[in-house]
């Protein structure tokens, strides 16, 4: 009698972003019955299976081990079938997996994905922006000049934007986006579907001024207006606008915010036109 190769699945699945009754009912049963959880941590997972009385063998898988594990996985997966988890929302989403789901595709190992909670998707909902189209760009880069770097990229993007930063850096971000991209619409979200859930919306101009009180915490999702659809003002009409609010008797400071708002550009370039040479009508005036 011929023996029959049967493969094991490896089952992407999806877990709570923070509230536990968030998993699926399907979810629930694919962790009870495979053989082997992938976790990007154990005791954040083992939470989550104890509270719905699961006992499965467990072996962590993160950023640090990925590769040392990989071969271990997939040889679990010739034994049966594997699931796939990270700390919270769906794996490989600015997560550990991407190499494991890489490396099962390749051996024509079976990937299925068990859909869930993702924060990405969780803030995009509660924005108040366009959700048609949106570009997710994980986490920005950690140094100023690179992030500002990646955030010129995006500027001229119509697409919403979903990023995720870190609460220590949350307010330098703010302000690279207020400076780089003009004064658009954000919704930053903090502990989505937590017990001190917050979403705020409204400019980014405004946006560090809530922390000036109380310093970030938690983890933040930000969602990001595109790029307008209306035609950009020309460098002659920015700098005849200036001029007109120099007359009219307005800070330099006021007179970039305004502008920037009307041309469709950032506080950056509309600032350098108001210190080029012919713009002293503007000095004097700095007084906000």
């Amino acid at each position: 009698m011929a023996i029959i190769d049967v493969m094991g699945v490896l089952y992407v699945v999806a877990t709570p972003i923070g509230n536990l009754e968030d998993i699926t009912l399907r979810a629930l049963r694919v962790l009870r019955e495979v053989r082997l959880v992938a976790a990007e941590d154990t005791r954040t997972t083992a939470k989550l299976l104890a509270r719905y009385d699961i006992h499965v063998p467990m072996v962590s898988f993160f950023d640090h081990n990925e590769l040392v594990r990989l071969e271990e996985i997939l040889l679990a997966l010739e034994a049966g079938d594997v699931a796939l988890v990270s700390d919270a929302g769906t794996p490989t989403i600015s997560d550990p997996g991407y190499r494991l789901v890489r490396a099962a595709v390749e051996r024509d190992i079976a990937v299925i994905p068990i859909p869930g909670p993702s924060s990405v998707v969780s803030a995009m909902s509660v924005s108040g922006l366009p959700t048609d189209s949106f570009l997710f760009v994980g986490f920005l880069p950690r140094r100023t000049s690179a992030r500002r770097k990646m955030l010129a990229a995006l500027r001229e993007l119509a697409y919403t934007v979903v990023c995720f930063e870190a609460p220590h850096r949350l307010q330098a971000t703010l302000g690279d986006m207020s400076d780089i991209l003009g004064d658009r619409s954000v919704a930053i979200c903090c502990e989505l579907t937590k017990l001190y859930e917050q979403v705020w919306r409204g400019r980014l101009s405004d946006s560090t001024a809530q922390f000036s009180d109380r310093p970030p915490r938690g983890e933040y999702t930000l969602v990001v207006e595109g790029a307008s659809e209306v035609t950009v003002w020309s460098e002659e009409q920015v700098s005849h606008m200036l001029t007109e609010l120099a007359q009219a008797g307005m800070s330099r400071r006021d007179a970039v915010h305004r502008v920037a708002i009307l041309a469709g550009r950032s506080k950056r370039d509309v600032y350098r036109l108001a210190i080029g040479p012919d713009r002293n009508s503007l000095e004097g005036k700095d007084h906000a």
